[in-house]
């Protein structure tokens, strides 16, 4: 089983018995990843944190970052807070999930007398001591899950398989996205054998409440689709405001326009007054839209992108030559 997986890393292999080489030599670890998390970071972060504490009981391993406005609680702990004293001692860094360091979620990686970079984004930013990159892979979870894997001698625990299962379903949307390869399957299937709840880890990640299901019917009723087929809906600050919502919160339904006939690419479009920008989500049926979310500053995943655009007029733009893209 472990040699399906050691042909899948074997192009940084030697990087990955790096990485374990570093983990033994650090007494004091700390994993961090980017801002405004989703299921991959934080997966990824909590899931490694774990196994790094499981194998290694006398490591002082942490764990730093932002909380979420839902998924902390519903899905994943809080963060930890950690005093800045911390990191004046020697510890080692390791990033997860973060292709651009500007959006590190805490910057006191920089005290680190050792950095690791796991990401699975096009290189974009080249920071590190060690970078373990693979764009090949649908989620930093699967990498990271990869590279355990690869050393049997450890152990995967039930709650650091069911973190890196919760990240690779989250940046896979559900194993519906087309870097979804069979060794993504293979993956899970390892994470799965480790006996973890999968209806209650599953529970954790998609159960809402009636606010949810309030929202979820406002958008329904005012979206709109453009002539070949660009589905979006527009949340305001007015509309926030009367559902309690926060702006990262704006995306959240995004995915009700997928698998429907006719419509290739879907939005949401949501405004954010105090960073005066609006937020767009950008999300494809197969056609791949990093590379114009890079046009207008954002980027992202080939089927799943996002940008933030200063003036409603930008916003217009977008729709109109994402639009063409399906003339």
């Amino acid at each position: 089983m472990e040699k399906i997986i050691e042909n899948r890393i074997k192009g940084y292999a030697k990087d990955v018995d790096k990485f374990f080489e570093l983990i033994k030599e650090y007494k004091h670890i700390a994993v961090f990843r980017h801002d405004h998390p989703d299921y991959d970071a934080f997966g990824s972060q909590l899931g490694l944190a774990t196994f790094i504490k499981d194998n290694w009981p006398d490591k002082d391993v942490i764990y730093v970052g932002d909380d979420h406005v839902s998924l902390t609680h519903k899905c994943f702990p809080e963060m930890q807070q950690i005093e800045d004293s911390w990191f004046d001692q020697e510890f080692l860094a390791i990033i997860v999930d973060l292709s651009t360091i500007d959006r590190a979620a805490d910057t006191r990686y920089e005290k680190a007398k050792c950095i690791v970079k796991i990401d699975h984004h096009p290189a974009v930013d080249s920071y590190g001591d060690l970078q373990i990159v693979d764009d090949t892979m649908i989620a930093a979870g699967e990498l990271i899950a990869s590279m355990l894997l690869s050393k049997p001698e450890y152990k995967v625990s039930k709650e650091a398989a069911a973190n890196l299962y919760k990240a690779i379903v989250g940046d896979s949307g559900r194993f519906l996205y087309s870097h979804t390869t069979n060794h993504t399957f293979f993956i899970a299937q390892r994470l799965l054998e480790t006996g973890f709840d999968l209806v209650k880890t599953y529970n954790e990640m998609y159960d809402e409440n009636l606010t949810d299901l309030e929202v979820r019917k406002y958008v329904l009723k005012h979206y709109k689709i453009t002539k070949h087929g660009v589905a979006y809906y527009v949340l305001t600050d007015k509309v926030l405001k009367k559902f309690g919502l926060l702006p990262i919160q704006g995306k959240d339904n995004v995915n009700v326009f997928a698998h429907f006939k006719g419509i290739h690419a879907w939005l949401s479009i949501t405004e954010d007054v105090a960073k005066g920008n609006w937020r767009v989500s950008i999300r494809s049926a197969g056609t791949e839209i990093d590379k114009f979310a890079e046009r207008f500053g954002g980027g992202g995943h080939t089927q799943a992108s996002a940008t933030k655009l200063k003036t409603w007029h930008e916003v217009q733009t977008l729709i109109k030559e994402l639009d063409k893209m399906f003339e």
